[in-house]
């Protein structure tokens, strides 16, 4: 399978009077379709590595190469573009916009984009929302959703530009068993019949465990 994300010797320091190193020379490689979950203490870096491999922050060493294309040194618009067409995000709190109704909402990131009209990014957010459960709540504000059913309209906004990756961050860190075993089978179903590929932070070793692979970090590094 061709590689997705590719980093060699990735590296992320803060800078400070005493420097903190958050990633350590990470050389990892995930191919198209796999779902990978990756976990570890609290401040082992995991989240740090998925900001990292989402775009959302730079390395200050190694290689990262996103679908092919040298991604370390992209400039900010460029980042921007790149995340926006390729990336999904998921993150522990589902981040709705209160203010916007829950079809709206998953729409956004076209609005962002700007590839498709009005009325084929409503059609695209209610097949979207109708998927994942959520036919009958497509006017409803986020405060009218339970917290499961926000979380799934937060998966149904990442993939709402169609991307080939998916980036989760703690996604049932709020959620109990149920709704959390539900968020997982949702990933599962993206990479088996969509073919899409997942990277999950999760501290949850039961469903790290129904991801096709998991990823240990201890102190910044990957486990051995």
């Amino acid at each position: 399978m061709t590689a997705l994300i590719e980093t060699q010797g990735l590296t992320r320091v803060l800078p400070a009077t005493v420097p903190v190193t958050l990633v350590r020379d990470v050389t990892l490689s995930i191919a198209e379709r796999e779902f990978v979950a990756i976990t570890g203490p609290s401040g082992s870096g995991k989240s740090s590595l998925l900001y990292l491999l989402g775009l959302l922050d730079r390395p200050t060493g190694g290689v990262f190469r996103l679908g092919g294309e040298d991604a370390e040194h992209l400039g900010e618009q460029a980042s921007a573009d790149l995340r926006l067409g390729m990336l999904g995000f998921v993150f522990q709190f589902h981040f709705l916009l209160p203010e916007f109704s829950v079809r709206e909402n998953v729409e956004i990131p076209m609005r962002k984009l700007g590839r498709l009209g009005a009325e084929a990014m409503r059609d695209r957010s209610t097949e979207l929302l109708e998927r994942l459960g959520l036919a009958g709540h497509l006017d409803k504000r986020p405060d009218q959703l339970s917290g499961g059913q926000r979380q799934r309209v937060a998966i149904a906004r990442a993939l709402a530009n169609d991307p080939p990756l998916v980036l989760a961050d703690e996604p049932t860190g709020s959620l109990d068993s149920a709704n959390s075993a539900q968020v997982f089978a949702i990933f599962d179903e993206l990479v088996r019949e969509r073919g899409k590929t997942v990277v999950a932070v999760t501290h949850d070793m039961d469903l790290a465990a129904r991801a096709g692979r998991r990823i240990e970090m201890i102190d910044g590094k990957l486990a051995e």
